[in-house]
């Protein structure tokens, strides 16, 4: 069985998740699919197919959370450090073509969000930086192209 590296924050995010689906979620849907079904003819009635769909988006995605907690490795960042970067950095890249400045967090997959600086440990970027020092240039292979960083800062907050 696979174990996915998550940070504290991010194991704590998905716990919050998934307690609000259910203990609020599931218990309104399923109100929900009650009163609608009141309403008489199931086969025309769009209120109870729509909540049966929502109800079936809420159950994949416990299902989904449940998996993915159950296969967490929680690291710390007490057992982060060092000079290459590693699951849980923060790293500051250079663009060496415009100049530009930008700081990510290296995270487990789910906690990505790449508008809060937090890239996922297995995208091109992060794959790209892995093992690599302050001063060194990386090349990055995505789909918008291929760039090139200097890594100008790595830290462990």
């Amino acid at each position: 069985m696979d174990r996915y590296p998550m940070t504290p924050e991010g194991h704590e995010a998905l716990s919050q998740e998934l307690k609000q689906l259910t203990s609020v979620e599931r218990p309104r849907i399923s109100k929900e699919i009650g009163v609608a079904r009141d309403h008489g003819d199931l086969k025309e009635n769009a209120e109870y197919h729509a909540a049966k769909e929502r109800q079936g988006h809420i159950e994949a995605r416990i299902a989904h959370l449940e998996g993915m907690l159950s296969r967490a490795e929680v690291i710390h960042p007490s057992q982060l450090s060092g000079s290459k970067v590693k699951f849980g950095a923060y790293v500051t890249l250079e663009d060496i073509q415009s100049g530009e400045m930008k700081r990510y967090r290296i995270v487990g997959a789910e906690e990505a969000d790449v508008s809060n600086g937090k890239i996922s440990v297995t995208s091109p970027v992060s794959r790209a930086l892995i093992n690599h020092e302050v001063g060194d240039e990386v090349k990055v292979t995505a789909p918008g192209g291929t760039r090139v960083y200097e890594i100008a800062e790595i830290t462990w907050e």
